[in-house]
């Protein structure tokens, strides 16, 4: 009795502590929106601000006055509608977006027309493509459909495609990791199945929120350029954990041919599978993924390799002929500011964070997607900190990492297993499948709960 009324204090405790979290989170949320329109001379950011401040404010009042559940549910909606849905219909339908989106549609115009994205003599920054050749047929619809009518307008227009590229990722890699082998007994499964429910709910809770934040809320409505890259590689991440090398390495080849950011990515999810399925897996990704890169972009840099080198490599790290306007106060940024000599600081430092993280690969590898997301998470930390040009917005992509890999249910997805099978036979497919530990743990937990 006295244990049972202890629990019932401690629940109360914590859905009390939980009943100003959510308000306080909006609140806050709110006010980073709200000084956009204050300080910020970008028209885009201006908009998104004023619907995301309603939008959050609006839910911080529903996270307060309502009854649990509707608490949490109602606050994410209204988060959703203000922060997301209204700005992005009202700046794709007046043809209001960030340099990023007509750089991706005039790409995509010229990939149609030309067969490569790039021109060969620009001479404004507009006309700069810093992107691979993949990023190209994000803006491939605009060139098929026009912008005549709000049809046209709407789906033509790169962010949209941007975001649903983004989101079909991960359901994708949620659909990958519950995913379970065959066997086992009706009550296993039955309770595995019940486990897999819950993670379905948690996962789309989860995802909600993470959409209706301003780190990706903001760049999806505006931009939304990095956001495919970020869903390819959580979705790469994925299959690796599952031991799935020549899905993982598709996987990876697109996210390389968008941009070259995209790369460090490779060697994080060959590691995991070196790690967790043994050295043939991890080869056939590493080959898979350096094939089909090479396949995506090698076209284009034989059609322009003088305009592709200025405008992928030169530009955007403040070596082109025109300065990039990726100019956010990073260390990497106002090292390269003091000239030369600070430029080759700056990439020194680069080069040693990449070194120091390709060690740890080597000597610590992955165990498991939660352990490859924080890896690469790290690694793009460093290069987007300490590389001579960048945007704050680029750290958004390490804050997704993160959160995806703790809510898409990947805690042991991928970990060594011991068991009588070798890593041979988990190479080659055969053998016997590794024991599904995190399901014996619930029946251990649930069988305790019924005696108890």
């Amino acid at each position: 009795m006295i244990t049972w009324r202890v629990e019932r204090e401690n629940s109360r405790s914590a859905a009390r502590g939980a009943s100003w979290w959510w308000p306080v989170g909006w609140l806050l949320a709110a006010g980073w929106a709200a000084a956009f329109p204050l300080v910020s001379d970008v028209g885009t950011h201006r908009v998104w601000g004023v619907c995301a401040a309603v939008g959050y404010t609006a839910a911080a009042v529903a996270a307060r006055v309502l009854p649990r559940p509707r608490a949490v549910r109602v606050p994410v909606v209204l988060a959703l509608a203000g922060a997301v849905v209204l700005p992005l219909l009202l700046l794709v339908l007046t043809g209001q977006a960030q340099s990023e989106v007509d750089v991706i549609e005039r790409s995509g115009r010229l990939l149609y027309a030309t067969g490569t994205p790039y021109l060969d003599a620009p001479r404004r920054v507009e006309e700069y493509t810093p992107y691979l050749p993949g990023m190209a047929l994000l803006g491939m619809p605009r060139a098929l459909l026009g912008e005549h009518g709000w049809a046209a307008r709407y789906f033509g227009d790169a962010r949209v495609w941007c975001a649903a590229v983004f989101l079909a990722c991960l359901v994708a890699s949620r659909a990958v990791v519950r995913q379970r082998r065959p066997g086992g007994s009706a009550h296993v499964r039955s309770h595995v199945g019940s486990h897999v429910r819950d993670g379905d709910t948690r996962f789309a809770a989860v995802t909600a929120v993470l959409i209706a934040s301003p780190v990706v809320a903001l760049p999806l409505c505006v931009s939304g350029v990095d956001l495919p890259l970020a869903g390819l590689c959580v979705l790469a991440i994925a299959f690796a954990a599952r031991g799935r090398p020549v899905a993982a390495g598709l996987v990876l080849a697109a996210a390389c041919s968008l941009k070259w950011t995209a790369w460090p990515a490779i060697p994080v999810v060959v590691a995991l599978l070196g790690c967790a399925w043994g050295a043939r897996p991890a080869l056939r990704c590493a080959g898979t993924a350096v094939a089909g890169t090479a396949l995506l972009v090698l076209p284009s840099a034989l059609l322009s390799p003088g305009p592709m080198v200025e405008q992928v490599l030169a530009f955007p790290t403040g070596r082109g002929e025109l300065a990039t306007p990726a100019t956010s106060p990073l260390p990497g940024r106002l090292l390269a500011e003091q000239g030369a000599t600070g430029w080759a600081v700056a990439v020194t430092l680069l080069l040693c964070g990449a070194s120091a993280v390709g060690l740890s690969l080597v000597l610590r590898p992955p165990r498991d997607a939660v352990g490859a997301a924080d890896r690469l998470a790290v690694g793009l930390s460093i290069a987007f900190l300490l590389a001579p040009a960048g945007r704050f917005g680029y750290l958004a992509l390490p804050v997704l990492l993160v959160v995806w890999a703790r809510s898409v249910g990947a805690g042991s997805v991928g970990a060594r297993w011991s068991g009588t099978g070798s890593v041979g036979a988990r190479s080659s497919g055969t053998g016997p499948a590794p024991p599904d530990r995190g399901a014996d743990a619930q029946l251990a937990t649930a069988g305790a709960g019924r005696r108890s």
